[in-house]
């Protein structure tokens, strides 16, 4: 209530009075100068946040690439091995001595060797890519948690 009007006049707890040696529009302009202030860093937050989500993505995409190749590879060479492999079983069966279809076994064996090799190595480079963008995740989160932060301690008056 405000009751009275002589010095002792009481006034409401919501009535807030600015000494008369500061100005209100110097306030306002510091408190956009704030906000602007702070909305032009989370613009440069989001912007250096996205490049690093591109970096990550490009990686990740490379290495399941780089193991899809891999893969293609050695399926190709699984196919050449076959190849020579029954062409192996047929001089061995049709000739019964064994001597070029012996060099047949050999080839298509270590041809075989290369395609286990390649098959492994493709499917443990695609094991280690994840599309998901871990680093840029964990940023995010940690750029959350210190904004809950700011938020929890109050605006400054």
């Amino acid at each position: 209530m405000t009751g009275g009007t002589g010095p002792f006049a009481r006034r409401p707890s919501w009535d807030v009075r600015f000494p008369r040696s500061q100005s209100r529009s110097v306030d306002v302009r510091e408190h956009a100068k704030l906000v602007g202030e702070a909305l032009h860093e989370s613009a440069d937050l989001a912007r250096k946040e996205f490049a690093l989500f591109r970096a990550e993505m490009t990686n990740n995409v490379r290495a399941l690439a780089m193991g899809l190749v891999s893969v293609i590879v050695a399926a190709v060479f699984a196919i050449l091995a076959l190849i020579w492999l029954t062409q192996a079983l047929v001089d061995w069966l049709g000739a019964m001595l064994g001597s070029q279809a012996l060099a047949a076994l050999i080839v298509g064996g270590v041809i075989a060797l290369i395609a286990i090799g390649l098959g492994l190595y493709g499917r443990s480079a695609m094991a280690k890519g994840s599309p998901v963008p871990k680093h840029t995740l964990h940023a995010l989160e940690r750029d959350i948690e210190h904004d809950r932060e700011i938020l929890s301690r109050g605006a400054p008056r």
